[in-house]
């Protein structure tokens, strides 16, 4: 969605009634516009429409969003997160060529401590790149709206549900896409998945990559959100599980054979990990049949 190349820009507002025994989240409007007009400006304080959540994200040009005594650009690939009543204002700056957005309204129930936890990690004003997960979603909220087919709670209260919730693993992790993480760490994660079955520790790590361990910790945790350790644990779980439902060897067998130097220190981390024993899992009695199991 670029300016002037879009010529389906508009708002859609959402008012359905929903039984108060029922937990869903409310989506009330979403729309796109271009704006070119100085005459465009919304005061938090003096809106009547909340209690609403407002998130608008700028797809080209720029626009103006104070916060108090604050005054932040707006700019392509930014977006600003507020509340409705609140002393806020956005406009379209007197030198500005153009603003085109996407924004979403939604009422606070049900989501508001995950909206605040985005903003407490994030910022008021974060930065996301237009492929992100969240703008994917909520341009794609946008064109089911505009398509018309978003024509009752249950499937507006899904949307909502789904966004916030990229926004949420966004903001926890942030470099999610492995090609944007610091070279060191790809090249830890790589070594962890050639070698996980003779790795030791996190200063033999630390060695093979000539870094300091403490650094190497503190970049890796941060970047993949679990520390070396686990993701080292993750990935012999993954192929004891592998191994678990493709061999007859033994459970002592398999712990020797992706690292553990014994069937009790591996069983620990299998349970751990899985939620179930080794020989539990084997069996595969009362559970469901996977094709892959994805771990956080």
């Amino acid at each position: 969605m670029n300016a002037g190349h879009n010529p389906n820009v508009g708002t859609f507002g959402f008012r359905f009634t929903t039984p108060e025994h029922l937990s869903l989240c409310n989506l009330f409007a979403i729309g796109t516009d271009i704006i070119r007009d100085q005459q465009y400006r919304w005061d938090g304080l003096t809106r009547g429409d909340g209690p609403l959540l407002l998130f608008q994200y700028t797809l080209d040009g720029e626009g103006i969003f104070e916060r108090g005594d604050e005054t932040f650009r707006i700019q392509a690939g930014q977006a600003f997160m507020t509340e409705i009543p609140g002393d806020h204002r956005y406009y379209f700056p007197a030198d500005g060529n153009h603003w085109s957005f996407i924004f979403v309204l939604i009422r606070p129930s049900l989501i508001l401590p995950n909206w605040e936890e985005v903003k407490k990690q994030l910022g008021e004003t974060p930065l996301l790149p237009v492929g992100s997960r969240p703008i994917r979603l909520l341009q794609s909220m946008y064109e089911e709206a505009y398509a018309g087919r978003i024509k009752e709670p249950y499937t507006a209260s899904s949307y909502v549900y789904q966004f916030i919730s990229e926004l949420c693993r966004f903001a926890l992790a942030p470099r999610e896409d492995a090609r944007e993480w610091p070279f060191k760490v790809k090249e830890a994660v790589a070594h962890i998945d050639a070698h996980f079955e003779n790795m030791i520790s996190l200063d033999q790590l630390a060695d093979q990559l000539s870094v300091s361990k403490y650094h190497l910790l503190r970049t890796f945790t941060s970047t993949v959100g679990m520390s070396p350790n686990d993701y080292l644990n993750q990935a012999r779980i993954k192929e004891a599980m592998r191994l678990l439902k493709q061999t007859d060897w033994s459970i002592e067998r398999i712990a020797e054979q992706v690292g553990y130097s014994g069937g009790s220190y591996f069983i620990k981390w299998f349970r751990k990990i899985t939620g179930e024993t080794p020989g539990n899992f084997r069996l595969g009695e009362g559970q469901l049949i996977y094709n892959r199991v994805y771990f956080d």
